[in-house]
């Protein structure tokens, strides 16, 4: 069974977009289609490309709720 990175959820779920459109937005709070498309467009390299690709993952699989009480939960690393 995978267990899941506690710290890397935990920095996930206060972590902003650092440019564009949605620049300090929470990347859970970015809007679904924008992350498809960097599904689509392929993730960026690195950490950045690490959180979007979970946020995928939980948008999929309906469980932003998870990151958001996280966020409201866990102190800012």
């Amino acid at each position: 069974m995978v267990q899941p990175d506690k710290d890397f959820l935990i920095k996930l779920a206060h972590t902003k977009m650092p440019f564009g459109k949605y620049k300090d937005r929470y990347l859970i709070d970015l809007p679904e289609y924008y992350i498809v498309w960097y599904h689509n467009k392929g993730f960026p390299q690195g950490k950045l490309g690490d959180y979007l690709q979970t946020v995928y993952e939980l948008k999929v699989n309906g469980l932003e709720d998870l990151v958001r009480n996280i966020k409201n939960n866990f102190p800012r690393p």
